[in-house]
């Protein structure tokens, strides 16, 4: 593979710190790296360092001649005297742009819903970032560096993202660096991760889950100074093995090792005893959204919702941008009145909210962070059963990620992870039992994530939500909802179905359909796939699927009884060897069964729409 740039004995400090001592590294010819490591470790610097934005103390960082660098910084630098076009495609004429289809791509899949002519000046932040984001990937380039680049974008952009990358960055065409926080983009992109931590950069082949087995075996070996980190990522691989069994077939994840690891693993959440932990602090009834609608004027944001929240159900939910998914949750909270239908809450529910504000705790600024703790209890019970634990407020925060020194910071002077986190501490110390969580991972690190996922996998009680870190959303929910066209739909197929649906033009025009408004690719060149639903013969189509589908479950499910008789013969002639052998043929049959009846669920959306 052709070597693209390098770095060699990196050595970079602040007046009361060393960042980097003597860090060498490469990049080659289809290399996509994704750089973890805790917030104030140096990600963002690296990418500066190698990207030739920020000089080393020391050392030197060489790129092969003729390779050219895009760059997409975390800060906004679009200039607001342009118009959106002018953004992307700057002063290129438009026959040049018009007929490229990679620039074709980035448009329809980032900008669909702007208009081309808009000005910079009028958009949102997150507007902003797409524009930015679209304006790189228009142009030509050897090696892409990105930093943080699914901020401000929803599911559905993030794997357009994911998906353009690994077609453009392909093991024959350059290299791609990328800092992001998000779990889910890392082990889809990534085909190696680089960790920045106590000065160094440590190499791991292949994306995040590879990583994390590695990070275990790594830990053990080293026989563990960080005990407790070790814990979480070891909890964290059981989740990836378990959870997500669609990122476990990565070739360079070894199941073996990976089995070996997590034996001893329980799994992530004790769900009986948190739901008769739920069931006892709530009572049966939550809060029942029944037939609730809501009007603001001529516009219906929610109508016949009808959804039954139970003790301890924990629930993700989706849908673009101004669905109304705030809405459903203001609805929840009990801070929106319905303006039809009914909400009902029971006598003992209490509701806590964790917003997307960090302004909510100004009250405190100039207060340090022991000072705030002092006004709380001095302890509180966290986890059910023999697993149960007094905790008082800084061992908490402590397994928040607080160092001991940090409480004595002034709350203004903490960034916006540390905020964050302090935010989510206040209210879980609310003791609330129904807890609601918009777009909580701002700010956060993998580290700090996979803390709070720990944190939440013991908080007994309804949990919602939502959320564009599709990693998140999957690993501290159980099931996922979506709100697409004013109503609430649930998601047996969970993301992967929301995304199927949103491709099929449900929910209105979103980041994967068509060309901006305004611009020259216009209709007939990246048109939106008809809102209305399926064609007639896509219905027809999805009718026969169905009959195949239902016959081979028929047929699958007559062979598990079948094996299940053969299993007990076995077993009652003790022939152990031939139990193992059957058993293993009904769990390959029974695997298959899953995923029919997972076809049947999209099949049946498909027919019945």
């Amino acid at each position: 593979m052709a070597h693209l740039l390098g770095a060699e004995a990196l050595h970079l400090e602040y007046p009361n710190k060393v960042v980097f001592d003597s860090v060498s590294l490469g990049l080659n010819e289809g290399d996509r790296v994704g750089i973890v490591g805790r917030n104030g470790d140096g990600k963002s610097t690296l990418l500066g360092m190698l990207a030739g934005r920020t000089e080393p103390d020391a050392g030197r960082v060489t790129v092969r001649g003729g390779v050219t660098i895009g760059v997409l910084d975390q800060a906004d630098t679009l200039d607001d005297a342009l118009t959106v076009g002018a953004a992307v495609v700057g002063e290129r004429e438009e026959y040049e742009w018009a007929g490229d289809p990679k620039v074709r791509d980035v448009i329809s899949g980032l900008l669909s819903d702007l208009e081309w002519d808009a000005p910079v000046k009028d958009l949102s932040g997150g507007q902003r970032r797409r524009v930015s984001l679209a304006a790189l990937l228009a142009g030509d380039w050897d090696v892409l560096a990105l930093d943080e680049p699914t901020n401000h974008l929803d599911v559905e952009a993030i794997s357009w993202l994911a998906e353009h990358l690994k077609r453009r960055w392909h093991p024959s065409a350059g290299g791609l660096l990328v800092v992001t926080h998000d779990r889910w983009f890392l082990d889809e992109v990534c085909t190696a991760t680089w960790e920045v931590h106590d000065r160094i950069v440590e190499p791991f082949e292949g994306g995040y889950a590879a990583y994390m087995l590695q990070r275990v075996e790594r830990d053990r070996q080293a026989a563990a100074v960080e005990q407790r980190r070790q814990n979480l990522a070891r909890k964290e691989l059981a989740w990836l093995r378990r959870g997500a069994p669609a990122r476990t077939s990565k070739p360079k994840f070894r199941i073996e090792a990976a089995n070996e690891l997590i034996a001893d693993v329980p799994e992530i959440r004790d769900a009986v005893s948190l739901q008769a932990l739920a069931v006892t602090r709530l009572g049966k009834d939550v809060v029942d959204l029944l037939d609730a609608g809501v009007r603001f004027g001529d516009r219906e944001v929610l109508k016949k919702v009808e959804w039954r929240l139970a003790p301890g159900e924990r629930t993700g939910v989706l849908g673009p941008n101004g669905a109304g998914k705030s809405t459903l949750l203001s609805l929840i909270s009990g801070s929106l009145e319905p303006t039809s239908g009914k909400v009902k809450r029971g006598t003992t529910v209490k509701v806590a909210t964790l917003t997307q504000r960090i302004d909510e705790l100004d009250a405190f600024a100039a207060e340090p962070v022991r000072k705030v703790l002092e006004g709380l209890r001095t302890s509180y019970t966290f986890g059910s059963g023999s697993k149960a634990a007094e905790l008082s407020p800084g061992q908490l925060l402590e397994r928040l990620g607080f160092a001991s020194e940090q409480l004595s910071t002034p709350v203004k002077d903490l960034s916006g992870g540390q905020k964050r986190r302090l935010q989510l501490l206040l209210i879980l110390l609310e003791q609330p039992n129904v807890l609601i969580l918009d777009e909580p991972t701002n700010d956060l690190d993998t580290d700090m994530l996979a803390a709070m996922e720990d944190l939440l996998d013991t908080w007994p009680g309804t949990l919602i939500v939502v959320s564009h870190d599709r990693y998140f959303l999957e690993r501290v929910t159980d099931q996922q909802f979506a709100v697409l066209d004013s109503r609430l739909r649930h998601l047996p197929g969970g993301v992967d179905q929301y995304l199927q649906l949103r491709a099929q033009g449900v929910g209105g025009s979103g980041s994967e359909q068509g060309a901006p408004a305004g611009s020259p690719l216009g209709a007939g060149t990246a048109a939106a796939p008809d809102a209305s639903g399926p064609s007639e013969a896509e219905r027809r189509e999805a009718r026969k699927a169905l009959q195949r589908v239902n016959r081979r479950l028929e047929k699958a499910q007559g062979e598990v009884a079948g094996i299940d008789a053969e299993l007990a013969a076995a077993a009652e002639a003790m022939d152990y060897e031939r139990v193992r052998q059957i058993d293993e043929r009904r769990q390959a049959l029974s695997s298959e069964i899953d995923e029919l009846e997972e076809e049947w669920i999209l099949l049946a959306e498909v027919a019945e729409n």
